[in-house]
Parts: structure tokens; sequence; C-alpha cells
């Protein structure tokens, strides 16, 4: 079954993953050991045949080759192709899962749509919702290795209960080159108009909802149907395999140890100083970040290779056919046993108040005292003077300010002739102390209100501003 470790991983806390380095199910460590160790063998015989075996003269051939073999397995562009690879293979994976048919909204639709509590309202829900179910055993006997063990003939299936004998005379009798999984489907379509016209279905409304429910249905069946058709390209799993297994056969030979190069130019010695040593890389006998190396690297590919059939037998393989008998028993229940079998209404505890509040344990009583969150301007501290939360309305007689206004340093120096209303309003609330003009400076004109004396009153406050500013 899937390895899930969701609740050792609930928490973060100082290591946490750690105590999942030591699973062995579903782990790196049982993909991989058998190369591993293959890997290290090859290496231990290369790196014994140049110290024991090989003369003097082909431990020089041999380091020119080693130095060779490094210098070219840099060359390969591992972790871009490989890292492009195993996400292509994850994201299809993830894809593949959220296709496989769930009944949940069709057996919902069934319930509230398809009406009768005689046997006959019975055996219609029944008989669609077991249509919707074959469709989804008949497509996965067709990907998954682990239903077609547990179903390897149609036999099996009608044994199973998913389909009677005379549907398999009648699916068997229809002849096709192609998979036939849809053929339930066309059943509950023509049984569900059948329910239309006996009225069981009492409107289109609720015939066309329960229609688009079953396509949609349908729709997830034919989508796992064609990613077990169509693969991730051949020629791109090659190159990423190919890649892989010539990085890590060219650094069995360049991460090998070798002897020092003799250096061309030596510093002159001193008379009585002996020649240093030739220095070089560290004699390991284990290498162990090329054994790190391969560890990642051959570990990506087996991930990559374990999850591009989530179908197969695998520890971390989809659980088929769990969801096979859960969609069985949860659809059946659903529109049978469940089908206006409602508990009675009765007030809730919280009828008579304005703000419920749900008790909390004492485990989580320490969350009461969080304040909740409201924004995150709520937490903004603004301005402590007063004018700068005065309200200021444009100049009247323009809904939308001209260019000079919009840009008042601009107009300064274009020579504009009055001073523009954005000047003035800015300005206007640098003068210290009280103010001595309305922050207001709009004249609203009413109805039968002077003209004449509401322009007074306009004049009268401009000249009144404008003094201010002179301040």
């Amino acid at each position: 079954m899937t390895v899930s470790y969701t609740l050792k991983v609930a928490e973060a806390r100082f290591g946490g993953f750690s105590s999942l380095l030591l699973r062995w199910r579903g782990s790196i460590y049982k993909l991989l050991y058998k190369e591993f160790l293959l890997f290290i063998a090859l290496y231990a015989m290369l790196s014994m045949a140049y110290r024991l075996l090989l003369t003097q003269e082909q431990r020089h051939v041999y380091a020119q080759v080693a130095r060779y073999c490094n210098r070219s397995a840099d060359l390969i562009p591992l972790s871009f192709v490989l890292g492009f690879y195993v996400t292509l293979v994850v994201n299809r994976w993830w894809s593949q899962y959220t296709s496989i048919p769930l009944p949940d909204q069709l057996m919902c639709v069934i319930s509230a749509s398809v009406h009768g509590v005689d046997q006959r309202g019975r055996l219609l829900r029944r008989t669609l919702i077991r249509y919707a179910n074959l469709a989804s055993v008949l497509v996965l006997r067709s990907v998954s290795t682990r239903v077609l063990k547990r179903f390897p003939t149609m036999e099996h299936v009608v044994d199973a209960g998913f389909m009677s004998q005379e549907e398999r005379k009648k699916f068997e009798s229809l002849k096709s080159d192609f998979n036939k999984y849809w053929i339930p489907c066309v059943w509950f379509t023509n049984l569900a108009a059948q329910a239309r016209r006996d009225g069981r279905i009492h409107d289109d409304i609720a015939f066309c909802l329960l229609l688009e429910e079953l396509n949609k249905y349908r729709a997830k069946c034919s989508m796992l149907f064609h990613y077990d058709w169509i693969s991730i390209p051949l020629v791109y799993t090659q190159v990423v395999t190919i890649a892989v297994y010539s990085f890590f056969a060219l650094s069995l030979i360049g991460r090998q140890f070798v002897e020092p190069e003799a250096g061309a130019a030596k510093e002159p010695l001193e008379p009585g100083q002996k020649p240093a040593p030739a220095l070089g890389d560290l004699d390991m006998y284990v290498p162990l970040t090329t054994l790190l190396q391969f560890f990642f690297y051959a570990g990506w590919l087996k991930v990559a290779e374990q999850i591009i059939n989530p179908f197969g037998e695998d520890d971390d393989d989809f659980e088929t056919n769990q969801l096979i008998d859960r969609n069985l028993q949860v659809s059946l229940l659903s529109v049978d046993d469940m089908y206006q079998n409602l508990p009675p209404m009765e007030k809730d505890p919280y009828w008579d108040e304005e703000q419920p509040q749900p008790p909390y344990t004492v485990a989580t009583a320490a969350e009461t005292l969080r304040p909740s969150f409201l924004g995150s301007t709520f937490n903004l501290r603004m301005s402590d003077d007063p004018e700068q939360s005065l309200q200021v309305e444009a100049s009247p007689g323009s809904a939308r300010p001209s260019p000079a206004a919009q840009t008042p340093l601009l107009s300064r120096f274009l020579g504009a002739g009055a001073p523009s209303p954005a000047i003035s309003l800015r300005n206007f609330g640098r003068v210290r102390g009280a103010p001595r003009t309305p922050h207001l400076l709009r004249v609203r004109t009413e109805e039968g209100a002077d003209p004449e004396a509401a322009g007074c009153i306009e004049e009268e406050a401009m000249e009144l501003g404008e003094e201010a500013l002179g301040h």
C-alpha cells in the first residue's frame, strides 16, 4: 500500500526529517541499493587493478585516461537534463491521480434527481451508479496491473457484481477494435432518458445536470486511458538514461586516485635542500563525494522510474483496488440507504446567540488569546498630525483636473499665470497655526441661489487663501 508519513511531518521540529531516513519501505535505499552496490564493486575493482596490477608505465597511461574522463564527465549537463525530466514526470504523476474517476459528485446528483421509494426507483438509482463504477473498473483493468490481476477476465467482473450475465452478453456482442470502457456510460444515458420519460426525473434541468456529471466522470475515464496510451516520448527517457549512465561510467575511471603528474618546471634547489614530494589529490580509498553524487543523481532517476507509471505494484503506486472498493461502497450507500433518509431538523446550540463561539479544549485554549486577523493595513501607523486627515476637494467648475493642476512643478517652469488649485491646496496645509480659510474651497451653487452672491463668496475665499499662502 502507499507509504504515508504525513502525520510525522505535521510539525516542523528539530530532526523532523531525520526520523524518516530510517524507513525501508518506500525509501530510496530500497530502490537504489542494487545499483549502488554495483557501482562500489566496479570502483573497487578498478582501484585495486591500478594499485596492484599495473606497471609504472601503464599507471602513467591510466592516469592520462582518468584525467580525460574526469574532464569529460563535467561536460554532460546532467543537472539540467535530469531535473527537467523529473519535473515533467512528477507533474504527469499528479495529473494521472486527479484523473482517476470518483463517483462522489455523480452519486449526489443521482440521489437528488432520480426519485421513487419503491423497488423501481431503488433499482434505477443502484443500476445507474453501478454502470458508473463498471466504467471505472473497465478502464482501470486497462491501465493498472493490480486491477487486472484482480479481474483477469470479464467473468471475474461478473462474479464481483459489477456486471450481470445479460450485460456481459450485450457487452461482448458489440464488436469494436478499441477499448469498450465507454459502453456502460452509454447504458447510463439511455437508462437516465428512460427514467425522465417515466417521470422518475421530474424536470429537464435535473436531467441535464445528471448528464453533465456523467460526462465529467466519463472524461476522467478517457483521460486516464489516454495517459496510459500516450507516454512521455521515448527519446527523452533514453536521453536522460544515457546521460546518467555515461556520467557515472566516466566517473568510475575519472574519479580514481592517480599519482600526481611530475612537474615540468621545478624551482632550483639550494645546496643541501631535498626535493619536495609532488603534491596531488588525497588518496581516498572510499570516494565519499563520488558516492554521494551517485546517490543523488541515480536516486533522482529512480524516482522518475518509479512514478512514471503509478499504476504498477511499487510501494508508492496508486491503491487502485482499494479505490474500487471505496467507490462502490460509498456510491451504493448514498443512492440507496441514504435516499430520503434524513435526520430530524432541530435548533442548533447557537440559535439565540449573536456571536456563536464553539468551545476549545485545554490543549487549544491558548488560541483564543490571539486577535483575529483584520487585514495587513490595520497595523499601519498613521501620522499624528490632524491636518493630514483633512478632506480637500478639487476646484469648482472642472470635474477633471487640468494638466497644469496635475503637474504643478512643471506649470511653474512654463510660466502659468494663475496658481493651480493643486499648488494652493498642497501649500495650504503648511500654514502654521489655525487655518484662516475653509478647508473645502469648492462652492456649491444650489438651485435658486444668486449667481453673483456665489461669485462674491468664491472670490473672498480665494483672497483669504492667497493671504494665507503669503504668510
